[in-house]
């Protein structure tokens, strides 16, 4: 396993295809990061333009992970707390790894990657993120750290009956 990580990579149409398309091999294979199976590229289009403007403006910056054979495989957004009283945390969106990796360590390198890029930042005392209930992702993010720190019962509705907690994580860095 070799991944190659690179923070605040050129936006190039390249690049954005890539994401765009790991976004939806990942929501179509189940992975909680905002949609619900099936969806194609188009459908994810949209979130990923927003994203992409957050990062142009400087509100966002985009943590991307390529293999040995320079496929995006895996991706972070890192997004600074815009309370000026939280501003020494920083939240983590939209963690993905593509499913034909998944169970192979890229999804711990990721979160190592993440933590090692958020020591960069000025003022950052704490990663914070959300993750679906029920999916298995809180386990993981606490075999990589991370400490529950609340929960809100049924706040996500993936389908009419099936309504997900919303847990609520964080790793200090001090």
């Amino acid at each position: 396993m070799t991944l190659t990580f690179t923070l605040d990579p050129s936006l190039d149409p390249a690049l954005r295809d890539d994401v765009l398309a790991l976004w939806a091999d990942v929501s179509n294979a189940g992975g909680a990061v905002g949609f619900v199976p099936p969806v194609t590229p188009e459908d994810v289009r949209p979130e990923l333009a927003r994203r992409l403007t957050e990062i142009e403006e400087g509100r966002t910056r985009l943590l991307v992970g390529r293999d040995a054979d320079g496929t995006v495989t895996a991706t972070a957004f890192l997004v600074p707390t815009p309370h000026r009283l939280m501003r020494h945390h920083l939240w983590v969106y939209v963690v993905m790894v593509h499913p034909k990796h998944q169970g192979q360590g890229y999804g711990r390198a990721l979160m190592a990657a993440v933590e090692e890029a958020a020591r960069g930042f000025d003022g950052i005392e704490a990663l914070r993120l959300t993750c679906r209930g029920g999916t298995g992702a809180d386990l993981f993010y606490t075999a990589c750290g991370y400490q529950e720190v609340g929960r809100v019962p049924g706040a996500i509705r993936v389908a009419p009956g099936d309504d997900r907690d919303d847990v609520h994580m964080m790793l200090p860095l001090t």
